[in-house]
Parts: structure tokens; sequence; C-alpha cells
């Protein structure tokens, strides 16, 4: 149920829910939130590849 909520999504939903966070969030603030958004997301699948952000690379 929930893939077809998210397929039914047009250009025009996209666009508003876009308008709708740049409002909330401001455009200078846009970037930061998704860097530190990808920081989260590339931890998360260290995690759960066993890789302890401690560890030095070789």
């Amino acid at each position: 149920m929930n893939l077809l909520l998210f397929s039914s999504l047009g250009l025009p939903e996209i666009l508003l829910i876009v308008f709708v966070v740049l409002l909330l969030f401001g455009a200078k603030k846009i970037p930061e939130l998704m860097r530190s958004m990808g920081k989260g997301v590339k931890s998360f699948k260290d995690g759960l590849n066993g890789k302890d952000s401690s560890e030095k690379p070789e």
C-alpha cells in the first residue's frame, strides 16, 4: 500500500514538497541537511557491514 502511495506522486506534487521544504528550512540550510543525512546513511551502511568508525583505513 505504501508503494502505491508514493507511485502516485507526480511532478506537481514533488515541486510542492520541494517548495515547502525551502520555505521551512531556507536555501542556505538545505545543503547542510543533505550533508548530515549523507553522513548518517554512510554511518548506517558502515554499521551494517561491521565497520567501526574508530578503525583506521590502511
